[in-house]
């Protein structure tokens, strides 16, 4: 064989690029076609908004799904602000799983923008939501979890979703479910009973901002006072802090929480005008706490502000003693 001429080597070159160019685009087209936004092991990517739907979604998904959840441990969902990395997480997604009622207007922004074709489910809109007032309008409030009944109800939600996606996993979503809804009902009458020890003329719960109505409906307690409404992204004013200050000196309101998602400074300015004892433990609110924590899951998270709330108050802790629960693994 005579040997290639320099203009021939680099036309020999040329096609066999333009042939491995070729190969690949075509791959691409095949993955496309078969549905193309599979993770590792051909497992479904599922995307989660808040802590609490990500650690709800894990327990459900379990091994058969890649979950990735957006907002880390301690991140405030209503004001975060969306990076790059979060749009390419969702248009990546063959379902995203998030709360819904505004809780996290920054994602739900994104999320339906164009170009994100993903199956898009609020799951906390299952819950008939309480209405309150906002700057003279009423809005549904975001914090569903609070009552645990509902994180039942939204649970069963994420298991259809899952389902749906990926129906040949329905056993294993529908087991996984049904086990983390049996200590969930457990944690759910836990709770009633904890509050129940605290007297009842000390049942009162003043905190940062509105996000515990659902807890304090489900299970026995008044919300007498909170420094902002729904939303952190609201700013109290001098006024609005002398005005609940007052409010708890007048009425003898023994001790007040902050959170751990919100600065305390301005609770604490409350706790020193007003006279009432700042608990030692922050309330978790908009989100689960950091690994290794008392609250780095939704039932250690419920367990943990169910015994500040009791201690602070006056009313008899007793463990919760349900079977082991096991930490979600997320991205």
């Amino acid at each position: 064989m005579k040997p290639l001429t320099q203009s021939q080597g680099r036309n020999h070159k040329l096609q066999a690029a333009v042939g491995i160019l070729l190969g690949l685009w075509l791959s691409a087209c095949s993955a496309a076609d078969s549905g193309a936004n599979s993770g590792a092991d051909g497992k479904p990517n599922v995307v989660s908004t808040s802590t609490v739907i990500n650690d709800w979604t894990a327990q459900v998904g379990g091994d058969e799904i890649q979950l990735t959840g957006i907002l880390q441990p301690g991140a405030d969902p209503h004001v975060y602000e969306p990076v790059p990395k979060d749009s390419v997480a969702f248009e990546e997604a063959d379902l995203i799983l998030y709360n819904g009622y505004n809780l996290e207007p920054g994602l739900i922004k994104l999320m339906k923008a164009a170009g994100i074709k993903a199956r898009k489910v609020p799951v906390g809109q299952v819950v008939k939501p309480l209405q309150l007032d906002k700057a003279g309008k009423t809005v549904p409030d975001p914090h569903v979890w609070g009552d645990v009944e509902n994180a039942i109800a939204m649970v069963n939600a994420i298991r259809d979703a899952l389902i749906e996606l990926s129906p040949e996993d329905r056993e294993e979503f529908t087991q996984n479910a049904a086990r983390f809804n049996a200590e969930l009902k457990q944690l759910d009458a836990w709770t009633a009973q904890q509050i129940q020890t605290i007297p009842i003329n000390k049942r009162k719960l003043v905190t940062t901002h509105d996000a515990f109505q659902y807890y304090a409906k489900a299970y026995g307690l008044d919300v007498f006072g909170t420094l902002i409404g729904i939303s952190t992204e609201e700013q109290p004013s001098a006024q609005t802090v002398k005005k609940l200050s007052d409010l708890i000196k007048s009425t003898g309101v023994p001790v007040i929480f902050a959170e751990s998602t919100i600065n305390p400074t301005l609770i604490k300015t409350v706790a020193q005008e007003s006279g009432a004892e700042l608990a030692e433990r922050s309330l978790y609110s908009d989100s689960i706490g950091a690994p290794g924590s008392d609250g780095d899951s939704y039932i250690k998270m419920v367990v943990s502000n169910t015994h500040t709330i009791v201690e602070a108050l006056g009313g008899k802790y007793t463990p919760f003693l349900a079977s082991h629960y096991n930490a979600p693994k997320t991205t």
